[in-house]
């Protein structure tokens, strides 16, 4: 696989990650602009915002979590020189999983949707992670 394919979901899950940040801060100064929270009440803390701002800067939260072990699955992967194919595929699943969960996330957050969704993509990453490691350790 070219390097191009393998580190084009990494950008896309990096794209989406900014654009939550941007997202989130701007959905929050909207929040203060219109009086909805009082700079008081959130300088130590977020539970205070609108209901909006905090989907939105929770799911940004979220980027670093399971997504961080992608990263690392992607960056392993590349250095043995294992992403084939079926990696880059696994890659697209995840994102693809990520972006779903971004959706419900900050829409409707159906709580059962956005589990199956998260389980979605956790079970994609465990994939990448137990296929990278056996051919890893078994020299494949």
């Amino acid at each position: 696989m070219t390097i191009q394919s393998v580190l084009l979901p990494v950008f896309v899950l990096v794209a989406l990650t900014f654009a939550l940040l941007v997202w989130t801060g701007r959905s929050r100064l909207v929040a203060v602009r219109r009086g909805e929270v009082k700079v008081g009440e959130i300088v130590l803390g977020q539970q205070a915002w609108p209901e909006g701002p905090t989907k939105v800067g929770n799911n940004f939260h979220n980027q670093f979590q399971l997504p961080v072990l992608f990263y690392v699955a992607v960056i392993i992967a590349i250095i043995t020189q294992k992403a084939d194919l079926i990696f880059v595929v696994l890659e697209w699943l995840f994102v693809a999983a990520r972006l779903v969960h971004t959706y419900v996330h900050t829409g409707s957050n159906h709580l059962p949707s956005r589990f199956n969704v998260f389980l979605a993509g956790f079970l994609v990453l465990a994939a990448m992670w137990l296929m990278l490691a056996v051919r890893i350790l078994a020299g494949i």
